[in-house]
């Protein structure tokens, strides 16, 4: 059985790899933004909160990356953020594709 320490760092390597694999997919879709786009995502699992917002309620100091501080469910939570938003992405991308086939 993992520890929270190791489930943590398990779940912090596949954020940080779903969200650069998130990046080339939201940079192919056409995002300009990506710190608009980014506090969207956050908007939506966190009731409204940015990553700003998110920062100062854990006490974080400036820089400090939020999924540094986040436990594995926490972590889970954003990975599930991160592919669905990834997943959105691509079907969009080939809804419009089809489109313009017809």
């Amino acid at each position: 059985m993992l520890t929270e320490d190791e489930k943590r760092f398990y779940q912090r390597d596949l954020t940080r790899k779903g969200n650069y694999s998130l990046n080339q997919t939201a940079k192919k879709a056409g995002v300009k933004n990506f710190d608009k786009f980014h506090n969207s995502g956050y908007k939506g699992l966190y009731n409204g909160e940015t990553a700003d917002d998110i920062a100062k309620r854990k006490g974080l100091r400036y820089r400090e990356d939020i999924l540094d501080n986040m436990g594995s469910e926490e972590l889970a939570a954003n990975l599930f953020r991160i592919t669905q938003t990834e997943a959105r992405l691509k079907r969009d991308k080939e809804n419009k594709k089809t489109l313009k086939q017809k």
